[in-house]
């Protein structure tokens, strides 16, 4: 244990940190600093750096509330980002001083939320419920995320239905760097009046977000005759397309919009991706699921995969002393 350093995270650490995502077991950009901090006044950072032998090991997104840390909670995701090639006892070892640290700062639990498998390089190195079970963490919730294996889409004949109604429609999408129509005209109204809420991102944070990554954060949209009926705004990652926000005006079954759109996205942009993400269709913090928005999503082949959420209590760092024989 004495070779482990953990420390929490700060600014002048930032060029570190990011060369560090770069290089680890995780394929997503969320978990750099310039993502990760648009939102800094919402959440009390409390994101760590793990060292051994004075060498960056891993890092640990997090914010802190009370006596307890989360996986940081402006995150789709979190857990333990490590280098890609950390042996299982290395592992062990790092979350073991993680523990030990928030234990002795005085923090009761850790709150993680998995990284779905598709966004690690390296899914045969993860130990992650290995961990959760020798520490006696309590799962606490499971979201299942719709994802599309692209080597085996398939369409379901009501999707090949709302295809043909958009090729009839004369349909057309395209990409585009403003956010303004989508987000003002069909994603805002449509939250309102269905959920009573707003996007996640506020039109000048996505835009903001958008400048900072250009490359990973796409927006398409599709019309009919010129006016906007729907779409999709995606985070793009090496092997993953996500869809963030889908969204399509009251037209969309009539028009088959929104299923003309992403049989587009699948077949043209992102033919060359593994994995293309619908995201969850979970609600009430798990424990049921949207019916329609599953069918809808499994009609392009997506099934399912889990993300778990575990509670930690910081003093069982005891349990992983002595795990080697």
């Amino acid at each position: 244990m004495h070779q482990y350093k953990v420390i929490p995270y700060q600014p002048i650490f930032k060029e570190e940190w990011n060369n560090f995502t770069s290089l680890s077991n995780q394929d997503t950009f969320l978990f750099h600093r310039d993502f990760m901090d648009y939102h800094s006044d919402r959440f009390q950072d409390y994101s760590l750096m793990i060292f051994k032998k004075d060498k960056l090991v891993a890092l640990l997104p997090a914010n802190r509330i009370g006596n307890e840390v989360y996986s940081q909670q402006g995150l789709s995701y979190g857990g333990l980002i490590y280098k890609k090639d950390l042996k299982s006892e290395e592992i062990i070892e790092t979350f073991k001083a993680i523990l030990k640290f928030l234990n002795e700062n005085d923090i009761a639990r850790f709150i993680l939320k998995e990284i779905p498998n598709i966004y690690l390089h390296n899914t045969t190195n993860n130990p992650l419920t290995y961990l959760c079970f020798k520490t006696q963490a309590k799962l606490v919730r499971t979201d299942m995320h719709s994802v599309v294996d692209l080597q085996f889409k398939s369409y379901s004949n009501s999707r090949k239905e709302g295809l043909k109604r958009g090729q009839k429609h004369n349909l057309i999408v395209k990409e585009t760097d403003s956010f303004d129509d989508f987000w003002n005209t069909i994603l805002i109204p449509n939250l309102k009046s269905k959920h009573g809420v707003e996007p996640v991102h506020s039109l000048e944070e996505i835009g903001l977000l958008k400048s900072r990554f250009p490359k990973n954060i796409r927006q398409f949209n599709v019309f009919y005759n010129d006016e906007l009926v729907g779409g999709t705004t995606i985070f793009e990652t090496e092997n993953v397309a996500h869809c963030q926000y889908i969204s399509g005006n009251s037209d969309k079954n009539e028009l088959g919009s929104l299923d003309f759109l992403h049989i587009h996205l699948l077949d043209n942009v992102y033919m060359d991706k593994k994995y293309f993400s619908f995201g969850t269709s979970n609600i009430e913090f798990g424990q049921k699921i949207n019916k329609g928005l599953q069918f809808w999503k499994e009609g392009f082949g997506a099934r399912s995969i889990t993300q778990a959420f575990y509670n930690i209590e910081t003093e069982n760092y005891k349990l992983l002393e002595d795990v080697f024989i």
